[in-house]
């Protein structure tokens, strides 16, 4: 029976509560203050919680929570402007998304591709091989796993050439492996085992 405009005071003033004095309860249910900002008409604090809330659900492998939350979270972020925040955020989002859809539709899910293609795209505009090289790693898992192992071969190159970019250990390994797998898929049996070679020369037990 509240104004609309009073209706929307009062969630911003519920969130704003939440976040100031029960940081606990912020912490454990983004979900609830991504409600109260929506519902407060502020889509940017509503996104950055939705976001959370997918972080959140994913730690617990609550994967069909995640999903919806983060596919909640991306289409009131097309409502923002078009800046630099706004796709770095998109992009992070559907890292986390393409993360749930792996474990809950497969692999080779036409859903995994297209999400991982979009964030892709979206990297062409940020020069980050930290940002780029998980999404080049669904991508390379989605197309090895459907076979289609060619664009597999050329997305491992693609990550091998990141890692080596940032010089990253951890990155070098997984590239390593990446490669290496479909190499061997390939029949370059002795090329894979170059670079499964090279990378448990990095692995750190």
């Amino acid at each position: 029976s509240l104004l609309k405009t009073t209706r929307q005071q009062y969630h911003q003033r519920i969130a704003q509560v939440l976040e100031a004095q029960f940081p606990e309860t912020a912490e454990a249910q983004p979900e609830l203050l991504a409600h109260h900002y929506i519902e407060a008409g502020l889509i940017e604090q509503s996104v950055a919680y939705w976001y959370k809330a997918g972080q959140r659900a994913n730690e617990r492998s609550a994967h069909a929570e995640a999903i919806n939350h983060l596919r909640t979270g991306l289409v009131l972020l097309q409502a923002l402007p078009e800046t630099q925040e706004r796709t770095q955020r998109e992009v992070d989002m559907l890292i986390a998304l393409g993360a749930s859809l792996l474990a809950t539709k497969g692999y080779a899910a036409p859903e995994v591709g297209q999400t991982y293609t979009r964030a892709r795209q979206l990297c062409e505009h940020l020069e980050d091989p930290y940002q780029l090289f998980p999404v080049v790693r669904g991508l390379h898992i989605y197309y090895h796993v459907r076979a289609e192992l060619q664009m597999a071969h050329t997305l491992g190159e693609q990550l091998l050439s990141l890692a080596q970019q940032a010089q990253d250990s951890a990155m070098l390994v997984a590239a390593h492996r990446a490669l290496g797998t479909t190499l061997f898929w390939l029949g370059a049996v002795a090329s894979a085992h170059t670079h499964f070679t090279q990378g448990v020369a990095l692995y750190d037990p």
